[in-house]
């Protein structure tokens, strides 16, 4: 018997649901996402940096790259405008990829919130 074959099992409990396949893969899609929480919970109280600092590392990046984006640029531009300096070479960067990130990033968060406050793990 294949593994996904033992989990169904394991996780219908009527007849009906055996036959009702949107609840069996809600089912599973429920156990996944507890198996991923198991591992995101051993990665964050482990004791290297490198395997529990990377979510706060990513963070910290799109946090930086948008503060560079939003706030020091331009405050820098304008301040150096102001003494006639030119900066029209500075470097721009594409804002759709970090956003990408930063979006599943919070998307993420707020969905731990929204669990939260219903009162799931």
């Amino acid at each position: 018997m294949s593994s996904a074959a033992r989990l169904v099992d394991e996780l219908y409990t009527t007849d009906d649901e055996r036959l009702d396949k949107t609840a069996i893969l809600a089912r599973i899609a429920q156990e996944a996402d507890r198996l991923q929480t198991n591992v995101n919970l051993a990665e964050a109280k482990h004791r290297s940096l490198f395997i529990a600092g990377w979510r706060p590392f990513i963070g910290w990046i799109c946090g930086m790259a948008l503060a560079w984006h939003f706030l020091f640029s331009p405050v820098g531009e304008f301040v150096l405008a102001g003494q006639g300096i030119d900066t029209s070479a500075w470097p721009r960067f594409d804002l759709s990829t970090l956003n990408t990130v930063l979006f599943g990033i919070l998307g993420l968060g707020t969905l731990r919130t929204a669990e939260k406050t219903a009162g799931r793990a």
